[in-house]
């Protein structure tokens, strides 16, 4: 999974471009966020159709903002430069729920 720090608005637009992209949205101070970072990798592993980012939210705000997200851990998943689907609250997440969300965008 790469790592964005600072998500800008050109950037976002490059990287949702093309096929199936998950963006992550996190923050270093975030227990729920952290909750989830062993199962990462996994996740990633049995999406591999899918193109992984975990975003600094603290570091792209504009970006969150125009994108309403307001509640951490978010993902939101494009498709060929489309918003497909969001998993958007603030809320802990598990591996599972993650998992079940990607699965029903398919």
């Amino acid at each position: 999974m790469e790592k964005i720090d600072a998500l800008t608005k050109e950037k976002f637009a490059e990287i949702t471009k093309e096929g199936r992209v998950v963006l992550e949205f996190s923050a270093t101070w975030c227990p729920d966020c952290r909750f989830l970072d062993p199962f990462l990798p996994e996740i990633e592993a049995d999406f591999k159709d899918s193109k992984f980012y975990q975003i600094n939210r603290d570091n792209s705000i504009d970006v969150a903002k125009d994108l309403a997200i307001l509640g951490i851990p978010s993902f939101v998943v494009y498709q060929d430069g489309q918003e497909i689907g969001r998993l958007v609250n603030k809320d802990r997440k598990t591996k599972d729920e993650v998992e079940t969300f990607l699965r029903s965008l398919d």
